[in-house]
């Protein structure tokens, strides 16, 4: 059974595990998921997921102590990542066992490497593509229809896992290629 805070709000999410733990000041937006062993705390500023954005498993969001994390809309939070008092924009994946330290910001269409740790007060423009230990930018490129598709697909995926439903219909992909 999940824990859900009494000062979580939940706007109509898509997909809340039952395993995931949400605590302290946290706002899922519309049509986000959360999945297996998610776990969020906000004990003194807040967190705020966007909408259609999912945060997939084992991943952990916790703020900072002058800053609260944000996310936008339509991003990928994948396997592993942490965020920790920091801002990502709309459009964003964040690869598998990244690390996003505080006051940290990623503009919206960027990508972060897996495993990449972007340092505390780090700052990347739009259309950055992020990686290494520390992180740097790799290249400027616009990856906004890439990682729509990527959320849409975890969109989708999270409504039939609500229905019960775990694997993927015909009709489903025919959706995703459309």
């Amino acid at each position: 059974m999940p824990h859900i805070g009494a000062d979580v709000t939940l706007n109509d999410p898509a997909l809340v595990h039952d395993t995931a733990l949400l605590y302290g000041k946290v706002t899922v937006g519309a049509g986000a998921s959360i999945w297996p062993y998610v776990v969020t705390r906000a004990e003194i500023h807040e967190i705020v997921i966007g909408e259609r954005t999912n945060i997939q498993d084992h991943v952990m969001i916790h703020v900072g102590f002058a800053s609260p994390t944000i996310v936008g809309d339509d991003c990928s939070i994948t396997h592993r990542v942490v965020l920790h008092g920091c801002e990502i924009g709309d459009r964003v994946l964040i690869g598998i066992g990244a690390t996003i330290m505080d006051g940290a910001k990623i503009g919206s269409n960027s990508i972060v490497a897996g495993h990449s740790i972007v340092t505390k007060g780090s700052v990347f423009p739009d259309n950055s593509i992020i990686a290494g230990s520390p992180a740097k930018l790799i290249k400027t490129v616009d990856n906004s229809a890439a990682n729509l598709r990527n959320a849409a697909f975890y969109h989708l995926n999270a409504r039939n896992y609500a229905n019960g439903i775990d694997r993927l219909s015909l009709e489903n992909i025919k959706q995703l290629q459309g």
